[in-house]
């Protein structure tokens, strides 16, 4: 008994010691685990700030593939175990999304599934044909430009928005607008249609009306004004000389509308078998002013017109010192000087078209 008694009481310290060591390894490992996770969760996981674009229909591997191309994860893993455990790969949204410094991965995570993406600046300026805004509106968005342009070329669409196609460019005001990646055609042109009305509010409708103009009038001959002069503090001067023109009921024999028409706005010299060119555009032959804007007016050009200086000029040719400006003339004669100066620079400097 004796034996047996003292066997019991050796027993249980060697237990208890074992017990003790198991749950010790266990609470390292579990420790070890826990803070595995937590790095995995909380570290910061953005090796280079950046940014990627997520399409419709795109994968959890297409995701994975965008961020490895441009090298944003430190740790993939980690973006892979978190990013399962809260089923992104069941929630992917598109996009455009902006990963920076610092980030962790449940931000990145959390950013991404919650389709928390980052507008961009669409800028469009410089262009006078649809399908130079379509072109350039795409590199910012989804759609691509033929999406785009067959949307901007559908008459009902154009039909929808009180214009017609060839009033349609006065809708598009060129400035710098925030969208989404994601924007649609349909989205795009709404958008653009609520920034005209929003532009042309009552103080400048009553200054178009007191022109005796409507807001497409106005963008008519701000886009004519555009191409004639490319100095800002000059747009006044020659917008009132159109509106004196228009007023007198002389034709404008506007030679960017003949450019227009003849499809080349390289034209250096308009000659007189280009101002003989059946076009509505053709302001030598048609009186009054061309069914449309003949490019996108910026913001400038079209205050210009509402804001024209008061003069009596009506003919206006291009300095013979080709330095951007004008010279201006208020008879026939004094233009006619004027413009033979001009012809004989081009011929000085062998410009014949």
């Amino acid at each position: 008994m004796t034996l047996k008694s003292n066997s019991r009481i050796h027993l249980f310290p060697k237990l208890n010691k074992g017990l003790i060591i198991f749950f010790a390894v266990a609470f390292v490992v579990a420790g070890l685990r826990g803070y595995q996770l937590f790095q995995y969760i909380f570290e910061e996981n953005v090796k280079h700030p950046g940014s990627i674009t997520i399409p419709r229909e795109a994968t959890f591997q297409d995701v994975l593939d965008s961020l490895n191309k441009q090298d944003i994860l430190i740790n993939e893993k980690a973006f892979k175990w978190v990013a399962k455990k809260k089923e992104y790969p069941e929630l992917i949204k598109p996009g455009k999304y902006v990963f920076d410094s610092g980030m962790n991965t449940n931000q990145i995570v959390n950013m991404l599934r919650a389709g928390d993406q980052k507008p961009v600046s669409v800028i469009f300026n410089n262009l006078r044909f649809i399908d130079e805004l379509a072109g350039s509106v795409a590199r910012y968005i989804e759609p691509d430009s033929l999406t785009l342009l067959t949307y901007l070329n559908d008459s009902t669409v154009i039909d929808q928005h009180g214009f017609d196609p060839y009033s349609f460019h006065a809708m598009f005001i060129p400035n710098t607008y925030e969208f989404y990646w994601t924007t649609t055609p349909e989205q795009f042109v709404d958008r653009m249609f609520a920034e005209y009305n929003r532009f042309w509010n009552e103080n400048r409708k009553n200054k178009a009306k007191a022109l005796g103009l409507t807001p497409v009038q106005v963008s008519t001959i701000a886009s004519i004004v555009q191409e004639e002069t490319i100095k800002a503090n000059e747009k006044p001067r020659v917008a009132g000389l159109y509106l004196n023109r228009i007023k007198r009921g002389m034709l404008l024999q506007a030679d960017p509308t003949i450019k227009f028409a003849v499809g080349d706005f390289s034209i250096k010299r308009v000659l007189n078998k280009h101002l003989e060119i059946d076009s509505p555009y053709n302001t030598y032959i048609h009186s009054g002013l061309p069914p449309g804007p003949i490019n996108f007016p910026e913001i400038s050009s079209i205050e210009a017109v509402l804001n024209a200086e008061q003069h009596s000029y009506i003919y206006m040719c291009a300095s013979d010192e080709f330095n951007g400006y004008h010279n201006f003339a208020r008879t026939l004669h004094e233009h006619n000087k004027n413009a033979r100066r001009y012809q004989q620079a081009l011929n000085a400097n062998k410009i014949w078209r």
